[in-house]
Order: C-alpha cells, then sequence, then structure tokens
C-alpha cells in the first residue's frame, strides 16, 4: 500500500543531479533531522515521540526513534541517495482520540515515505505521513518468479496469487476483483504522468479478473484464497522448486494456443479485462514489475475508461481503475544489476508508501514475495505485517508453502 508523499525531486532531475555528483570522496559524515507531520485527519491528540524512522540506502539499513518533538536524528551518516520511510499502527481507542471520529476501525496504520533523497550536508527533512485504516482482506502472497525444471527448463505454470483473512472472523470475498498493475519496460504513466493527467485517482490496470460473484466463497480466520495459473500438482513434474496447487479455490483459465494444463474441477476465476487478446491467464512478469491490487465495488469494471499510453493516441490500453475501489495494493518492482529503480513505483504511496522485490533479476529461481506475520491472534492464527509499505511488510522466500506464512 502506498501514502502520497510529496518528493522534492522528480525522477529525471534526481537522475541529472546524482549522475554528476563524485562521492568517491565523500569522506566526511554529515547529520539529517528527520521532522514527522501526523495525519491531515488528526485533528486531536496524538503522540509524536517514539516512533521509528528508517533511512535505507541499497542493503545499508539506518534506524531513529523520533523526540517528543517528532523529530528523529541521524548523525554520522555518509552523504548520498537514501529512501526514508517510517510506519506504525494505532489501536481504535487511539484513531479517535487523535481524529475525533467515532467510526468503529479494526486498527490502523500511519505511514510515509520519501524516496531517492539526496543527503550530502547536515540539513532537516520534513516527512508527511498518511492514516489508513487496515483491512481484513489483504494480499498476503505472490509468486510471479517462475523456476527451472530439473532439466533446467523454464517452468512458469506454477505462479500464484495468496490473499488472506487478517480478521477474527469469517469473510466472504465472491465479487472480490483481482487487478493487475501495468508493467510495462517503459512505464505507460508514470506518477508523475498520473499526477498532471488524472490528479492522482486512478493506477493503471493491464487485467482485471474476479471472484466469482454467484456463489458464496468463505473465508475462514486466518485462512486464504489460493488463486493459481495452473491447480494441478506442479511437482509431478520434475519440477523440485515447485508446488502442489491440486487445491487452489479458483484458476485463470488458459484458452490460448499452446495453454497450461487447467483443472477443470477447479473453478474458474472470471476474467474481466485483459489488454492481451491472446492472454487469458493472469500475465505475472517472471522478472517484475508485477504490482497487484485487490478492489471491491457495485459498479462494472468492464466500464471503466481505458487509455493509451502518455501522450500516445494508439497502441495498448489500460484500465483506470479509481483508487477510492482499492482495498489493497503492493508494489513489486524490477531488481536489477543496478538495484532497484524506485523511480518506477506505480502505485501512489498512500497504496504502498515502499515496494517489494525478488533477489533475481531475471526470475524463474522459485523466490515467492510474502508478508511477514506481526503477531497471533488469540485463535492462534497469524496477523500478517501491513504498514502500508511493502519493504517492510515483505520477506522472500524459497521454500514458504501456499497457505503458509510462519517460516
Amino acid at each position: 500500500m502506498t501514502k502520497r508523499l510529496h518528493t522534492i525531486l522528480v525522477a529525471c532531475g534526481l537522475f541529472a543531479l546524482t549522475s554528476c555528483v563524485d562521492y568517491s570522496d565523500a569522506t566526511s559524515e554529515t547529520s539529517a533531522r528527520v521532522q514527522i507531520l501526523m495525519p491531515k485527519e488528526f485533528t486531536g491528540t496524538s503522540t509524536l515521540a517514539g516512533h521509528e524512522v528508517i533511512l535505507q540506502q541499497g542493503s545499508t539499513r539506518l534506524s531513529a526513534t523520533t523526540d517528543a518533538n517528532g523529530v528523529a536524528t541521524f548523525n554520522g551518516i555518509i552523504p548520498d541517495v537514501y529512501d526514508i520511510s517510517c510506519s506504525w499502527e494505532i489501536t481504535e481507542a487511539e484513531y479517535h482520540q487523535a481524529t475525533g471520529s467515532n467510526q468503529s476501525v479494526s486498527g490502523c496504520t500511519v505511514s510515509g515515505s520519501q524516496n531517492s533523497l539526496l543527503i550530502k550536508e547536515e540539513q532537516t527533512i520534513t516527512l508527511s505521513t498518511q492514516l489508513s485504516i487496515n483491512q481484513d482482506i489483504i494480499i498476503g502472497k505472490i509468486y510471479y518468479a517462475g523456476s527451472k525444471d530439473n532439466n533446467n527448463r523454464n517452468y512458469m505454470a506454477g505462479r500464484f496469487i495468496e490473499i488472506y483473512n487478517q480478521s477474527n472472523k469469517e469473510i466472504d470475498v465472491a465479487g472480490f476483483y483481482i487487478g493487475l498493475v501495468e508493467a510495462e519496460s517503459t512505464q505507460a504513466y508514470t506518477l508523475q504522468n498520473l499526477h498532471d493527467a488524472y490528479a492522482d485517482s486512478v493506477v493503471l490496470l493491464k487485467q482485471i479478473f474476479r471472484i466469482p460473484a454467484t456463489t458464496s466463497h468463505k473465508v475462514a480466520a486466518g485462512g486464504s484464497v489460493l488463486i493459481v495459473n495452473s491447480a494441478i500438482d506442479h511437482t509431478a513434474n520434475n519440477t523440485s522448486m515447485e508446488y502442489d496447487l491440486s487445491g487452489a479455490d479458483f484458476e485463470a483459465k488458459d484458452y490460448s494456443s499452446n495453454p497450461v494444463q487447467n483443472n477443470p474441477a477447479t473453478p474458474a476465476l472470471e476474467l474481466i479485462y485483459t489488454m492481451y487478446p491472446s492472454i487469458s491467464n493472469m500475465n505475472l512478469v517472471q522478472s517484475g514489475p508485477c504490482g497487484v491490487v485487490i478492489f471491491r465495488t457495485d459498479e462494472d469494471p468492464a466500464s471503466l475508461p481505458t487509455t493509451y499510453p502518455y501522450g500516445k493516441t494508439s497502441g495498448n490500453q489500460w484500465k483506470l481503475l479509481p483508487k477510492r475501489m482499492i482495498l489493497d495494493a503492493v508494489e513489486v518492482l524490477s531488481n536489477k544489476n543496478t538495484g532497484v529503480d524506485v523511480a518506477t513505483k506505480r502505485l501512489y504511496d498512500d497504496l504502498d508508501a515502499g515496494y517489494t522485490y525478488i533477489n533475481s533479476t531475471s526470475g524463474r529461481n522459485g523466490e515467492v514475495v510474502y508478508r511477514k506475520t506481526s503477531k497471533h491472534a488469540t485463535d492462534g492464527h497469524a496477523v500478517l505485517m501491513d504498514t502500508n509499505n511493502s519493504s517492510n511488510d515483505f520477506k522472500v522466500s524459497t521454500t514458504i508453502k501456499p497457505r503458509e506464512y510462519d517460516e
């Protein structure tokens, strides 16, 4: 999920700046103060002290805690380009006290981030935060990397998405929608393009699927919905890195001329829209980007407007999903030899303030991204990490199994 933050450098300006700065002799340490600004909804009493702020540069992770004025101080840091983030959970009582609202909520998250910020001298940085109400149904796991079989041949049939019920009650997910976010190598719209054209109100989707609404599909507390492209036992196909998906809840059927093996006993995930005439199952890109959203609406997503790439009047077309419909979103970016390019984010910070990714730069290594476990409910089921920042919330594994989260 992301929260909207005001970045102080646009991507092109940052590239130009960082490409001409030589850090080879940057031995002089500096300091930075990060001033947290509370969400605009906070009109009452809230605590500024005790919140962790993270500075991240590659594999280097620095943390500091805010004081009574909401300031986190970092001393002795090397001048460089950093990602800055913070997030913490608040209870329903704290939400009522801070906002003055009497709305019933199961908990909330306060989070904020700024990406690719150049810190080269002592300075004070203002970090805005946003408020999000915790959702009961979230995206728990995405397997998009694919693998190699035991003969070193590409094996891509076993990819899947898993949706998880965080709550303490049974939830009917009939009619929920799954959207796959635009994932072109050259972005159809940058976040700045979306701001200019749609005032930060929409997300571009390349595919939309629906869990059938005609039949109830109830998910127990701590239960999951396993959505796959091929609901078979992939371990029987000479693939040591794959899983038995024969018990999947729904299957995105492949109607192409060279389909993966489908299971006629598994209910079909309904295809609402695809920008690819020949692709009817989930187009999960093995190296990323591979962002996913889930949403619910009484409107007809098939009637949503479409758009060509920014500034173009022909070519591929993406659905424009109103941001207000989204229940949960996970930003999945590509990992490159030079690292993750944060400038390629597709999701606003109020949907996902961070991002996740696999370690491989080309996929096909069996890596799965999945949510960490935050705690366990009184009945023992896992409550997954959901701080509205996938950089904090997700881990990578080659051994985590479907419907499992504690590893």
